[in-house]
Parts: structure tokens; C-alpha cells; sequence
């Protein structure tokens, strides 16, 4: 069965928050919106958002890092917010493995969002329903786009090229081979709800340089150095 998923590399991501603002741009005038602001402009904004970005510092002083952790939902393939939902406005595609909400159906209970262990619903205080990532659903199956742009969002808007889509059931697609040759894990599969998204970890790059092209030729220490 086809599953689709997002992977994203912990290494690359640099916080901008590009996936934020183009995800919120696209789904609040697409088929998911449109998605609530509440006070946007004063002391205490908030609003419904599919895809958020947390930034950390990891490690013990002075061997820290940043970390930027973009989240989402995660698809899982055993989705624990499907089961729960009492009018069966959850529901996981088989043609895709892509999780959705049916607005129609759903009563705003919460309960979906109660029993995602990651957090990922959003109650929209406007639309009083619950709403999430969709994987731009109305996106990637647009033939009015070119086929290069049917992919997320956040994908096309990622400046460092930090997230890859596709069907991590297919060995041959760039997703899967990202996942097996860089490590990628799930976020606590102990919970064995097989989250489809997958995140790439944080990993030592190693840079490759001729030496000549980084010597400086008239170095004047080099010289003094040389007459010692």
C-alpha cells in the first residue's frame, strides 16, 4: 500500500519557519481553510497552524547546539486519532495513507486530539471543527500544476531543501532511500502508532576542499614565516 510521508533533515533545517508561513498561506485559502487567527495583531495572538517549527538547544555548556524541530502530523499508519473519532470524521486513506478530517462529520469533541500522543490537532476556534496537516492533498493530485510543483507546500518553500515527499513504501523514491541511508527514525515508536513521517537526525558533515583554492598565495605570514 502506498504511503505517503514527509522526511525531514534535523541537519538542514535551519528555523527559518518558510514551511510555517507557506503552509498557513496555501491552506487558509485552499480546501483545509480557511485557518483561524484569533487576535493576530495584539497581546496575545494565536491561531490554527498544520506545521509549527520548536527550536532547542541540546547538549551541556559549552558543547551546545540549536536544534529546529518542524512538526506536523505524522500520518501514522496505525493513526490512534481514527478510532477514537465518534462520528468517523477521521479517517486514513487507503489510496494514500494520507490522514484527514471530514468537516462535515466532525463536532469539534477533541477527542482525536486527546489521544495524539504528538500533539498534532488543532481545534479551530472559528471553524469550531478540528483541522490538520493534510499533505496539501488538494495539491499534490492537481493536474493544472506542472508535476514538478505536486508536492506540499512546505516542500516547494524550504529554501535549504530540508524536506523531502514522497511514498516511503516504495523503495526506489527519494524518501525511502533518504530514510535508510541517513538514519532516519520516528518519533517514539514505542507507542507502535508507526508514524509515516520520518526525521533525519543531526550528523557531522564532512567538507571535501582543494587545498590550493583556499591558500592565499601572497599570504604575508606565510613569507615571514618562511624567512625565520
Amino acid at each position: 500500500m502506498t504511503q505517503l510521508a514527509l522526511v525531514i533533515d534535523l541537519n538542514i533545517c535551519v528555523g527559518c519557519h518558510a514551511c510555517v508561513t507557506s503552509c498557513k498561506s496555501w491552506n487558509t485559502s485552499g480546501w483545509a481553510g480557511p485557518l483561524t487567527d484569533v487576535n493576530p495583531y495584539g497581546e496575545d495572538p494565536h491561531g490554527t497552524f498544520f506545521n509549527r517549527v520548536q527550536t532547542f538547544e541540546a547538549g551541556t555548556f559549552p558543547d551546545t547546539e540549536t536544534i529546529h524541530f518542524p512538526k506536523s502530523c505524522l500520518h501514522c499508519e496505525d493513526a490512534p486519532c481514527v478510532p477514537v473519532c465518534p462520528t468517523e470524521a477521521s479517517y486514513k486513506r487507503e489510496e494514500d495513507g494520507i490522514v484527514l478530517v471530514d468537516y462535515d462529520k466532525c463536532i469539534g469533541c477533541k477527542y482525536c486530539s486527546w489521544n495524539c500522543p504528538y500533539g498534532m490537532r488543532e481545534f479551530d476556534p472559528g471553524e469550531k471543527v478540528m483541522k490538520k496537516c493534510t499533505l496539501c492533498v488538494d495539491r499534490i493530485y492537481d493536474v493544472k500544476l506542472p508535476e514538478a510543483e505536486r508536492k506540499p507546500t512546505c516542500v516547494m518553500a524550504c529554501p535549504a531543501g530540508a524536506r523531502v515527499f514522497g511514498d516511503i513504501h516504495d523503495p526506489a523514491s527519494k524518501a525511502s532511500q533518504q530514510i535508510r541511508e541517513n538514519g532516519g527514525f520516528q518519533l517514539m515508536p514505542e507507542l507502535g502508532t508507526q508514524p509515516a513521517n520520518h526525521y533525519l537526525p543531526r550528523r557531522r558533515n564532512h567538507a571535501h576542499f582543494n587545498e590550493a583554492d583556499v591558500t592565499r598565495l601572497d599570504n604575508p605570514m606565510a613569507e615571514e614565516k618562511s624567512s625565520l
